[in-house]
């Protein structure tokens, strides 16, 4: 097991360099690009989200174009994911979830967002993922109920009855403190994004406020910590793969423009 944690610059998890990305600068519009995902993994056409103006922009990386569809009013919006291949859902920093059709950003009702306001636990949530079994994914960022020197809460959403989601689990994930670092006195690990690479079956989890990147097994065990160059990643939100095993991860605008940094997946 690799519980060693990287320092900046250093070639990271298998397969990537984290200190050699390809940049892609944004538009002002997603100056504070807060989550990002794929349909089916396919490369051509990024979906994000910035949490301020309820909007969801698809552009396709090295375009100068960013089309948008409104979806929700002013909040704080913090992830996006596609749920079996159908239906994105937003997440709000309040344990909220706005679902909509994936054809209606091409046009359509507003109306037809649904929203399931509070339906997690109290605390502050960043970090949502929809897996290929119709599961959705949750992680708490900063949570009452939560020791968070060395644990995070996640959450299980899925359709039940009268095709309304529900939470139908609670887990815990625990991680070495000792290895992480914090822009605050006291170390507590706050993740922001979280995405499953779609060869290896690992779990990647992302923290602006640690700058580390954290892979996990599938029982959410660490396998491995690699510290981000807070040079290069300024404010790091968003995570997604795509079908290759090519890694996205988007950071927000500080002094400058938002980017999505690509990283070539290249197995050993």
């Amino acid at each position: 097991m690799d519980t060693a944690v990287r320092k900046p610059g250093g070639r990271g998890p298998s397969g990537y360099d984290l200190g050699a990305p390809k940049k892609y600068v944004m538009s002002e519009s997603l100056h504070e690009i807060s989550g990002i995902c794929m349909l089916r993994g396919n490369d051509d056409t990024l979906y994000a989200i910035e949490d301020e103006r309820g909007r969801l922009y698809y552009f396709h990386l090295g375009d100068n174009r960013f089309p948008s569809y409104k979806f929700g009013k002013h909040g704080d919006y913090e992830d996006v994911a596609i749920l079996n291949d159908a239906e994105f859902v937003v997440l709000r920093s309040d344990g909220s979830l706005y679902v909509f059709p994936v054809g209606l950003i091409h046009g359509g009702d507003s109306k037809a967002v649904q929203s399931y306001i509070h339906i997690l636990p109290r605390g502050e949530y960043e970090g949502l993922f929809a897996d290929a079994g119709g599961k959705l994914i949750v992680l708490c960022k900063n949570c009452p109920d939560d020791d968070q020197r060395d644990e995070v809460s996640g959450y299980v959403l899925q359709y039940g009855a009268g095709h309304k989601l529900a939470v139908t689990d609670h887990f815990k994930i625990r991680l070495p403190a000792e290895k992480l670092h914090s822009i605050h006195t006291k170390i507590k690990f706050h993740p922001s994004a979280l995405a499953r690479h779609p060869i290896t079956g690992e779990w990647y989890l992302l923290s602006s406020v640690n700058k580390v990147l954290v892979v996990l097994d599938d029982h959410w065990a660490v396998k491995g910590m690699y510290d981000l160059d807070p040079v290069l990643y300024k404010q790091p939100e968003g995570l997604a793969f795509d079908k290759r095993g090519n890694m996205y991860i988007s950071n927000e605008g500080v002094q400058g423009n938002a980017n999505v940094l690509y990283f070539s997946y290249e197995p050993h």
